[in-house]
């Protein structure tokens, strides 16, 4: 179906070894660009305007219109990741499922986990908000006495609380009915507050520009900015949360029509309406109010003992959630009552996006095996996520009763930034390992937005922490404190499940997804355990002894064992069960490796295994988390670039996504090694090229010409040198020489050379951050060029692998 159908309601059927076809489930499409914008802009103008508009007043003075004019400028460069990657990935889940695509693990778990946490902890603090600003409109109403206690011991505190766990009740069933209800709901709430918010403003600026001398209020009271930078920063990042409505538009993107062209739309709109509007309520409410004895004796607002004198920004700081609704009192016809209102519809809508949004990425996850199965279950007649609304709803209630809310909202802002600066990093990654995305939307200017927008949302926290105050313990001061060690034992929570049950169960949804259905193995040699494991992919019958002959040499150096497999592929729309007719076809692959090894080096174990999957790169990658393995060998034919692929597309795949070392072997004429030409410019890829070429120089008592090609105007002749006197001495106990080659063109300059060599074995090189390129320019055109057999290394400098196989080893 196309994408503006109304119910494109796809399965896919899917079969394990052993299992009956299951249907996988999506969301129905029919939110269109009216509905998901509301929704952006519902969650944005929420608790955020009227709950923490007066505390961050109290943080950055008058220049808390600078704050928010600079928090959305701050946003802006990570909406326009959420932008690309919501148009490329419009799935529930949202900046979960991107970075999980992206980034190594526990990088996508964590996203999801701190996700749905910050919008759970989000939704608590406008449930409890509600409960306040309603408790308030029933003793502004006269319902309630100002000192209340019902039935003997509910005082306003407690209902407070069960107005605020009956709300969210009663969002989570609103989305519990369906998306079209959510939209349905969101557009009316939003355009209500919306309405008030304008007429709030509307009579601020009035009062203002009526006040004499308005602008002392800016501008002499004692300064525009009278906290400093630290207060305007501390502003932006207590208020960031009110940002956030991005994230939750891409949440919705598996049922918006067209997701293509109306999520970029969304993004854009929604931060083009909410800034505005947060920065003419501060002005307004700074402006248009005046402290008066009244206002000090408000029950919970301002000390008695204050100075009619005191700046009004300073006011609103002390009377906090109630700030500009006390403002709306002074200047506003029906000001109080009409606020409060506004108050209340707003706090609604941005629970009924935030219930949304933190069920989605639940769901999400339990679709992942991140979380238990039945986050993922669908309900047969509403076809929402019941059961992953209903267990957000219960922990958002949960911390709506029992938390601190404004020090966990704190956490709640950390967790955004982290969650956000990881969105940023993967539109970065995925321009270079996802080049054929259906991007209907890209970034101008890569990769500079997303990488200005991970240094100021960094910049946001430790001002964060410091505003809200770090002082150890529980009280007012404390609350930055509170918030870290919040973020703390909720990100040491998240590692037991990830560790306790996510990657247990990620393992099994890859043999599910790539079934292994036959196993081969030679005789078990006489000798030590090995340390490492070398996975051989192979395809073409005509690659195995040519493959073969480099992974068992250079597991011999490496006391390793090598692992063959083949990969029997069958279209998406075909269960993998059907993929066991061909297995026989690839076992003859299997045999004939196995029988060389057992010719050529029988102290060498191999394995082999077939795996039937939809995607040969996909199999490949499955099998190296799977096996742990530490390196793997492909075959190239060296065919000519594409526009969409450097290598191939599952060279490419495997090359740039892989956790393990990694070697690309363009075939060349079979035969012999008796020379072996090692091109190098340093680092870890070359060193990891030097030692390949060391095993197989001793295996095959060849000689090594090491050489660097250098510019002849160029003057680091000592370091060439260097570099090159190093590399030979690393390869010990072979025949070796070394050589400056002087040469404009270092491509052209090491394929002439190559023709005198059996093998050229060359590193990586890294040419820019987001080039199109798998192994760098110059080792791809080297491979394509020469005449004889090249191999390419890029070694793994990924921190989480690498320090995951030294554990391993260290087990062993």
């Amino acid at each position: 179906m196309s994408d503006d159908s109304p119910a494109d309601e796809s399965t896919t059927s899917r079969s394990a070894e052993g299992e009956s076809a299951e249907v996988e489930t999506e969301l129905s499409r029919d939110m269109s660009l009216f509905d998901i914008t509301f929704i952006g802009v519902g969650a944005m103008i929420g608790a955020g305007v009227f709950a923490l508009t007066g505390f961050a007043a109290g943080l950055a003075g008058p220049a808390l219109t600078l704050a928010f004019l600079l928090n959305g400028f701050v946003a802006l460069f990570t909406a326009v990741s959420y932008a690309e990657l919501g148009a490329a990935f419009p799935e529930a889940g949202g900046g979960y499922l991107w970075v999980k695509e992206a980034l190594v693990d526990p990088n996508g778990f964590y996203a999801g986990w701190m996700s749905w946490f910050a919008h759970a902890v989000a939704c608590s603090l406008y449930a409890v908000t509600f409960g306040v600003f309603l408790t308030e409109f029933l003793v502004f109403g006269g319902v309630l006495a100002p000192e209340f206690e019902l039935l003997g011991f509910i005082g306003r505190h407690l209902l407070d609380k069960i107005l605020a766990v009956l709300m969210v009740s009663l969002f989570a069933y609103i989305n519990y009915r369906g998306a079209e209800e959510t939209g349905k709901a969101g557009v009316v709430v939003t355009a209500i507050k919306v309405i008030i918010l304008a007429v709030f403003v509307a009579f601020g600026i009035l009062a203002t520009i009526n006040t004499p001398d308005w602008p002392q209020k800016f501008l002499n009271s004692p300064s525009f900015a009278p906290n400093g930078i630290v207060g305007i920063i501390g502003a932006m990042g207590f208020t960031y949360i009110a940002f956030e409505g991005y994230e939750i538009i891409v949440q919705s993107g598996e049922e918006v029509v067209n997701p293509g062209k109306n999520i970029p739309k969304a993004v854009f709109y929604s931060l083009l309406i909410v800034v505005p509007i947060y920065i003419l309520v501060a002005f307004a409410a700074i402006g248009g109010i005046e402290v008066t004895a009244e206002l000090i004796a408000q029950p919970g607002g301002i000390p008695n003992s204050a100075d009619p004198s005191l700046p009004t920004w300073n006011a609103l700081g002390d009377l906090g959630e109630l700030g500009i609704i006390e403002a709306a009192g002074q200047f506003v016809p029906y000001g109080v009552p009409l606020l409060l209102i506004a108050g209340l519809t707003a706090t609604m809508s941005a629970l009924n996006a935030t219930v949304y949004s933190s069920s989605r990425v639940s769901f999400a996850m339990g679709r992942d095996r991140a979380l238990p199965g039945f986050f993922s279950k669908v309900h047969s007649e509403k076809r929402t996520p019941h059961w992953a609304i209903f267990l957000s709803a219960i922990l958002i209630a949960l911390m709506a009763v029992t938390l601190p809310i404004e020090a966990v909202a704190a956490s709640a802002d950390i967790m955004f930034i982290l969650l956000f600066v990881q969105v940023n990093w993967t539109v970065i990654k995925m321009r270079k390992t996802h080049p054929d995305l259906p991007r209907t939307f890209e970034v101008p200017y890569m990769p500079w937005p997303p990488l200005i927008g991970i240094v100021l949302q960094f910049l946001l926290t430790p001002f964060l922490l410091s505003a809200l105050g770090m002082q150890i313990g529980f009280g007012p001061d404390s609350h930055g404190f509170i918030a870290l060690v919040t973020t703390a034992i909720w990100m040491g929570f998240g590692i037991l499940i990830y560790y306790g049950y996510s990657e247990p169960k990620e393992e099994e949804k890859l043999e599910e997804e790539t079934p292994t259905v036959a196993t081969e193995e030679a005789p078990a040699p006489e000798r030590a355990e090995t340390d490492q494991r070398i996975l051989v992919p192979i395809a073409n019958p005509e690659s195995v002894e040519q493959l073969m002959r480099t992974a068992l040499d250079v597991a011999e150096d490496r006391n390793a064992d090598v692992e063959v497999m083949s990969v029997v592929t069958v279209p998406q729309q075909t269960p993998l069960s059907e993929g066991r007719k061909f297995v026989q076809e690839e076992r003859a692959v299997i045999d004939r490796a196995i029988e060389f090894a057992e010719e050529e080096h029988p102290d060498v174990p191999v394995s082999g295994k077939i795996r039937i999957g939809h995607d040969v790169a996909k199999a490949i990658l499955n099998t190296l988390d799977q096996d742990e393995a530490d390196l793997v060998l492909m075959g190239w034919r060296g065919r000519g670039r594409r526009a969409d692929y450097v290598l191939g597309s599952n060279v490419d795949q495997v090359v740039t996504q892989a956790r393990c070392d990694v070697l690309v072997e363009r075939m060349g004429p079979a035969g012999d090694v008796d020379s072996i030409l090692l091109p190098t410019a340093g680092g870890p890829h070359a060193e990891l090229a030097g030692k390949i070429a060391h095993a197989i120089a001793r295996a095959t008592d060849a000689r090594v010409e090491v050489i660097y090609v250098m510019s002849p105007r160029s003057e680091e002749r000592g370091e060439a040198q260097s570099i090159i006197d190093s590399a030979a001495a690393s390869i010990e106990g072979v025949e070796t020489t070394t050589e400056i080659v002087e040469g404009d063109d270092i491509a052209s300059a090491i394929v002439e050379r190559s023709a005198d060599h059996d093998i050229t074995i060359i590193g990586a090189s890294r040419e820019g951050l987001l080039q199109q390129l798998v192994f760098g320019a110059i080792p791809e055109e080297v491979g394509r060029r020469a005449r004889n057999t090249v191999i390419m290394a890029k070694r793994d400098l990924g921190i989480t692998s690498r320090v995951t196989r030294w554990l391993r080893n260290q087990r062993s």
